[in-house]
């Protein structure tokens, strides 16, 4: 597994941010290909391990903190580097969204490319086509190129975990996939549209937006979509002309509570769809 994902890194010679390096089972091989290398870990006692462990290695800095608070410029300015960068990493499941919403949509220096490790279900939700998309998988296609590279097994790891994963590549694309009027103009018809991803459209929409039903259904028609069909199913260049539709009526944005319901969604994945595909594969029913 190790030599695989060392054999997917971009050969750009880029410098590495690296979360969660454990035990650094992959933080050397990185140092090793001559790139600078910063591993950022939350873990104090695991962090004066590898510190001591790589003292020798010049280019490369263990560091102590939450990955969230880090200034990705900051940290790679003490090994000499600077961005572009590439940000390698097992991502831990509990803060994956908010991860890939500070690299992605938020960092003032995003990573050119993020080669990480998360849960099998959230793989296949990044990556997903539409009729099967999220929020999630809207949002990361909407900033980059994801690829999902390849599934690990749970023998991979001592212990098994309970939790199967892939790694995969996430390539920023140097603009957003579709033009839009505003980001937060966008995303505000995304995080609506996906308030209740197994509802009609036309329903979640007017719920999301405080629109009626009616007026919601005339929208969806004005712009060529069925309002009958499920967020799911939409690409990006439909949610984009969504968003050209509303910005150019002059609605003003939706109210405060219900973007912030928005938000909710968008931190915590789409656990029932996760829940459901774990439970599809164990061959449980309800």
């Amino acid at each position: 597994m190790v030599n695989e994902i060392l054999d997917a890194v971009p050969d750009d010679g880029l410098p590495i941010l690296e979360i969660g390096p454990g035990r650094g089972v992959l933080t050397r091989d990185l140092a090793e290909m001559g790139r600078p290398v910063v591993a950022v870990d939350i873990d104090a006692n695991l962090v004066t391990l590898l510190r001591r462990e790589l003292a020798d290695r010049r280019d490369l800095m263990v560091l102590n903190q939450d990955i969230l608070d880090v200034d990705p410029a900051e940290v790679l300015a003490a090994v000499g580097a600077a961005p572009p960068y590439g940000l390698v990493g097992n991502l831990p499941y509990a803060i994956t969204a908010l991860l890939f919403r500070k690299f992605l949509s938020e960092e003032p220096h995003p990573p050119a490319w993020l080669l990480v490790m998360v849960q099998r279900e959230v793989a296949q939700q990044v990556v997903a086509t539409p009729g099967k998309r999220s929020l999630l998988s809207v949002s990361v296609q909407f900033y980059a190129d994801p690829e999902l590279l390849f599934y690990v097994d749970r023998e991979a790891f001592d212990p098994p975990p309970r939790v199967r994963s892939a790694v995969i590549l996430i390539k920023r694309r140097p603009q957003p996939a579709v033009d839009v009027p505003s980001e937060d103009r966008f995303f505000e018809v995304v995080r609506a549209g996906f308030r209740a991803p197994r509802k009609q459209l036309h329903n979640t929409l007017a719920m999301g937006l405080w629109l009626e039903p009616g007026a919601a259904k005339e929208w969806l028609e004005s712009c060529e979509i069925d309002s009958s069909r499920r967020a799911a199913t939409l690409t990006l260049e439909e949610w984009a002309r969504l968003a050209w539709s509303r910005e150019r009526s002059g609605a003003p944005e939706a109210p405060r509570h219900a973007r912030l319901k928005g938000r909710l969604v968008e931190d915590r994945l789409d656990e029932d769809r996760i829940a459901e595909d774990e439970m599809a594969e164990e061959g449980v029913t309800e």
